[in-house]
Formats: structure tokens, sequence, C-alpha cells
């Protein structure tokens, strides 16, 4: 996850100013309608934004879909149809919005962030939608489309979708989008139980450190997209607004709840990785310790063997002196020398085994 996301205007340029990205072409960008009642359901494809004039006044409920990457010409053409907010348009334009919602005249306007987790790596889209009467747009500059599981809802005729107005379509895509933060933490929460499986053992390297920040860091990231959130849907569910009706409310209650949960796990979380880290330095320290342990032993089950070899060293002996060493002219002292040291080294062995030093 980058830690800085957000493409912008550059400085002093005139809101609600809408320049496209020269690098992205238009013809990667998909147009879906999705038009029903209770009765009849379209869905389908359009070739231009245009042809969505026809069901703007119908009364059945209308989804505009843009996924991909949208040419300013198509985004001024569509808020024409629409009458969609200039300010709006440039935050979609501009990815990396934080999640928020404007109220403007006839219309809310939601942006939220929708989290995914792409070959080990977590990501983060944003999903900007505007509610109407009877319709909603929504746009989503990803390379697939995150709503197909609700259309294919949607298909059923006795679906709950089907019988609603625009605003428990709202909700539907809100709920996917915050629902799926479920299998991005719980991706995370596998790599942090692999991380404390090499903790615990003595495999723990530097590369397991940088692991641990690595997780950390995207929590943070992804807690800093998603916090918002929360904030969104007590909005929707205190402020009133007649876009919202009172029914939709329970349900925009239940997403809620889902937004706290998620939360509360990634506070979770990084509380782990954090206390994980401290784990990491006290294994190391404890290793570090072992080792110094070892040596240490080593070396005082040395310290007397260099002594008896640095006083035999000397080599001090003169016939008719009383103080000269005897030894040296002794027939076995080199092997009653190596006896004494053997057994200076073993009797320590014993007394630092039984005192459980090592």
């Amino acid at each position: 996850m980058e830690y800085f996301d957000k493409t912008y205007h550059p400085p002093g340029t005139p809101p609600g100013t809408l320049i496209g990205r020269k690098d992205i072409a238009a013809s990667e960008l998909t147009i879906r309608l999705t038009d029903y009642t209770s009765s009849e359901y379209i869905d389908k494809e359009l070739a231009n934004i245009d042809e969505c004039r026809p069901y703007l006044h119908k009364e059945s409920v209308t989804w505009i879909h843009l996924q991909g990457h949208a040419h300013e010409d198509t985004l001024k053409n569509l808020g024409d149809i629409f009458g969609l907010h200039a300010l709006a348009m440039e935050d979609i334009l501009n990815k990396g919005q934080r999640p928020k919602i404007e109220e403007y005249d006839e219309q809310l306007f939601v942006i939220v962030s929708l989290p995914s987790n792409v070959n080990g790596s977590t990501t983060i889209d944003q999903v900007s939608i505007f509610l109407g009467e009877n319709y909603i747009v929504s746009f989503h500059a990803g390379q697939s489309d995150p709503f197909e599981l609700l259309r294919n809802r949607m298909h059923k005729q006795n679906g709950l979708i089907r019988s609603q107005k625009a605003d428990y379509l709202l909700y539907c895509i809100l709920d996917l989008v915050t629902d799926q933060g479920y299998p991005v933490l719980e991706g995370f929460g596998e790599a942090i139980e692999s991380i404390e499986e090499t903790l615990l053992t003595a495999s723990a390297k530097q590369s397991t450190l940088a692991a641990i920040h690595g997780v950390k860091r995207e929590l943070l990231l992804l807690r800093r997209n998603l916090w918002p959130q929360r904030e969104i849907l007590n909005n929707l569910l205190r402020d009133e607004n007649r876009l919202i009706t009172e029914d939709t409310k329970v349900y925009f209650r239940d997403c809620y709840d889902h937004t706290i949960q998620i939360m509360d796990l990634i506070e979770n979380y990084r509380e782990m990785v954090s206390s994980m880290i401290d784990i990491y330095l006290s294994s190391v320290s404890n290793r570090l310790n072992e080792i110094m342990r070892v040596l240490t032993t080593i070396a005082t089950i040395f310290i007397p063997l260099t002594f008896v070899v640095g006083l035999y060293g000397m080599n001090f002996s003169h016939p008719d002196s009383p103080w000269a060493m005897p030894e040296l002219h002794w027939y076995y002292g080199y092997p009653l020398v190596w006896g004494v040291m053997l057994a200076v080294v073993i009797g320590m062995a014993i007394y630092f085994k039984r005192k459980d030093w090592f």
C-alpha cells in the first residue's frame, strides 16, 4: 500500500476544474446500466453515457456504474445529464480522497474506500456514489468490477432490492464495500499468526522484524482509510434527509455495526503487532544471553587451564635452587599435567550442570 496515493491538480487550479490523466485512455472505461422494478430488470453495457437519458424519466430505479478511468469529457457529459456538482466531479477525477459524505441539491454524494488483497498486498480503491431520487451513479477506477455479486442478487425477482427504492441500493453498495474489509483482515490474521509461530521458535531473523513492520504499516494505512467510513454511516443514520427513508436506516445501522467490528479488529491487530515487536526484541536479547552464557562458561572453564599452562610455561629450572620447578624433570610430568587439567574441566562441568548454568 502506498504512503501517498492521492492525485491532485496543480496548486492554484480553480475549484471544480476537470483535468484528466493523459496516460489513461478513455477506452478503458466500462459503463454499466442497471434498471429495475419489482417486475422488470435490465442490465447492459452502454457504448456512451448519452444512452442512459431515456431511463431518467422512468419510475424505475436506475443504476449507472462507471468502471475504470473516466475521461474528463465523459464526466462533464454525465454531470450535465444528472446535474452533478462540479466539486464532486473533481473529487471523482482526483483519486485518493478521504471517505466523506456531502449533501447537494436533490443529491447525496458519498466517497468510500474499498480495500482488497491483491497478490498478498493490500490496496485501497476509491468508490464514489451519487444518490438521487430514483437513481444512483457510482464510480470505481479499479481493474475489476466489485459489484458483480450485487447484480447477481438483483437478477432474482423475489429479492429485496428489486422491491425497494434507490436508498436501499445505496445501502447494498455500502454494505458490500464495508464487508470487503473482513477477507482483507482475515489475510492479516493469517500473516500475524505465521509471524507469531516464527517468533516462538528459534528461527526469528531480521526478515521477521521486516515482516512485522510491513504488517504494522499496512494496518496503519488501512485504519486511516477505513476509520472515516464509520462517520459516514453515522451521519446517514442521524441526519435527516428525504432521500433516506426510516425503513432503510435500519439496514444502515447494521452496516454501521460492521464498521465498528472491522475497526475493532484493526485495533486489536495493531496492538498484537506492536507486542510482537517487543517479543522479537526480547527473543533476540534472550538468544544473545544464551550465547553469552555459553561463551562465559567456556571461558570460565579455560581460566584454570590457562593458569596451569602459564605456570609451567615459565620453565624456571636450576639444579642447586630449592625454588626451582621439580616437575620439569618428572618422568610422567607431561601426562600428569594433562590429567590435572582434564580433572578440572570435568569437575567444573559437573558443578555448572548441577547449578543449571548450561
